[in-house]
């Protein structure tokens, strides 16, 4: 969902800025963008560590043959965790950014662009935190973001593959049940690497920013913030149908209600259910009282018809 949310927002945003040099919704796009932006990786890195968590627990559970569904109370309380704690890791992005507007030297025309530096109109001790956090902001990036999900991905699958081989040999699991968990790890690992793959560029342009961002123009500046940008919507474009296609339930869920949807949205869906709903009478109606009584007597079926 929040991937979406990201594909319905920012990249209009993103797009629009590109094409016409004017910033959409002015100010508010500058704070709001980058802060959904960091949110995403916030929730993609926090969902990561959960469902590696998820899946050592389903390889160390002593009885993981015929695990309990979880509640879907203890579901949301998951998800507001995690939403909740991205989105307030995010919050010093929204004081971070600013709107600014350059005239270009050779044609006059003035741009629009976002640049990270706080309002002088802050509060003094909130101003120093929001600096605090610009001069750190590089290699938080970089040990929150990228770091962490990976490590305890990998650290979650290592102690995971090392579990399940005794506890298959003091247990008697179906090879149904241990198709699914090896599906759903792959899921876990190729969701990471796709993660790893899109995060790479922004933390490596990071770096070199960093470190060299007075001797850069403020167009190459603008060419790599535009470049992790597009990485970005890519691995949300990709992790949904990476999901769905991986996780097989769910994918099948998934088209489940497509199906659903789309025979509920047909001109003639009243008719087909109709339809189908007496196909399934009939047919249950033939191999429950047609079917055995031709081979008994008749008045066993003249009995059971009324019923």
């Amino acid at each position: 969902f929040w991937d979406f949310l990201i594909l319905f927002f920012c990249l209009p945003v993103v797009i629009f800025n590109e094409i016409t040099k004017k910033r959409l919704l002015g100010d508010v796009s500058c704070r709001i963008v980058p802060f959904m932006e960091v949110s995403s990786l916030g929730v993609t890195t926090f969902s990561l560590c959960a469902l590696g968590i998820d899946r050592f627990h389903a390889a160390t559970s002593p009885q993981a043959s015929a695990r309990p569904i979880e509640q879907c109370h203890s579901i949301i309380a998951k998800l507001a965790v995690i939403w909740v704690g991205s989105m307030t890791l995010s919050v010093p992005e929204i004081l971070l950014w600013q709107l600014a507007q350059d005239t270009s030297p050779v044609s006059g025309v003035v741009t629009e662009y976002c640049t990270m530096k706080p309002s002088s109109h802050l509060p003094e001790s909130v101003y120093s935190l929001v600096l605090t956090y610009q001069n750190a902001r590089m290699w938080w990036y970089f040990g929150c973001y990228f770091c962490l999900p990976i490590l305890f991905t990998v650290s979650c699958q290592l102690v995971t593959r090392r579990i399940s081989p005794t506890e298959k040999k003091t247990e008697c699991r179906g090879a149904k049940h241990s198709q699914c968990e090896s599906h759903l790890n792959c899921t876990i690992i190729g969701l990471t690497i796709i993660y790893a793959l899109c995060t790479t560029p922004e933390n490596v342009c990071n770096i070199v920013v960093a470190y060299m961002s007075p001797d850069m123009s403020r167009q190459t500046l603008d060419l790599l913030s535009l470049i992790n940008q597009f990485f970005l919507f890519f691995k949300c474009s990709v992790t949904p149908v990476l999901l769905l296609c991986l996780c097989r339930p769910l994918g099948q869920a998934f088209m489940d209600c497509c199906c659903c949807c789309c025979e509920g949205c047909s001109p003639d869906t009243t008719s087909s259910e109709s339809s189908a709903d007496s196909k399934l009478k009939t047919e249950m109606s033939s191999s429950i009282f047609f079917d055995k009584p031709r081979e008994s007597p008749p008045p066993l079926l003249a009995l059971g018809t009324p019923c």
